[in-house]
């Protein structure tokens, strides 16, 4: 004797794709995604767009490779609906190209904001992802894509006594959005990256005193820096 079970088909996801993160790679997914009809959503922690480039506002960031690198290639109109000011550009101004680009291509309706991804579960039995966030959703997924980088994650200062210290204390890596006024003030400057070495000049022009702690030398050249826009107008000679 036999009996026929019933099969059942797998529940079918909330939505083909969960992005993790709206920065430069996030945006670029949203996208190609949305063009490819997927289903998808994108969460990001921020409460805009942008990535490191939202987070890192700290006095003289700019990008250390010629700002057109900074582009993404998808958009046709690239070269003619965007004009970069400075052959290296700003913080502000490469936040304000990755803004035009979300909504020229109506992206933000894909993000969710000021939310973190707390967990991804995969559900063997019903092939699908569960992902939880820090407001207590669960969203299910055939696919999750972490768009998060490899500058997502600050190091956190490993310094005894910093706790003890009475001052203000800021990170490059996640700069208050509100200008920090240096005028008058002893400072001390911890570390000599590209963050350091952008951001030391800037504050010694504002602090009374300045004093950098380097651990290890670095090498630099000159990054001959000129503005797109004087440039253009000498050479038509606007």
């Amino acid at each position: 004797m036999t009996t026929d079970t019933a099969k059942t088909d797998p529940p079918t996801p909330d939505v083909d794709v969960v992005v993790v993160g709206a920065g430069i790679a996030g945006l670029y997914l949203a996208y190609r995604l949305s063009r490819a009809g997927y289903r998808f959503r994108v969460f990001e922690a921020a409460d805009d767009i942008g990535g490191t480039w939202y987070w890192n506002r700290y006095p003289g960031a700019r990008v250390d490779v010629p700002s057109v690198d900074y582009m993404l290639s998808f958009d046709p109109d690239w070269q003619r609906d965007w004009q970069w000011s400075e052959k290296y550009a700003t913080q502000p101004e490469i936040l304000r190209y990755l803004n035009h680009v979300a909504d020229k291509h109506d992206l933000r309706r894909h993000i969710t904001f000021s939310t973190r991804i707390r967990q991804a579960r995969w559900d063997d039995p019903a092939s699908l992802w569960r992902v939880s966030t820090d407001h207590g959703d669960e969203v299910t997924s055939r696919f999750v894509v972490m768009a998060t980088g490899c500058l997502s994650m600050p190091k956190q200062a490993e310094i005894d006594g910093l706790e003890r210290f009475a001052g203000e204390v800021y990170f490059t890596s996640g700069w208050p959005h509100q200008p920090i006024d240096f005028g008058g003030k002893r400072v001390a400057v911890i570390g000599t990256g590209s963050s350091g070495v952008q951001a030391i000049p800037v504050i010694a022009q504002q602090a009374r005193e300045l004093v950098v702690f380097q651990a290890h030398s670095e090498f630099l050249y000159p990054g001959a820096q000129w503005s797109i826009v004087a440039r253009e107008a000498r050479a038509t000679g606007e």
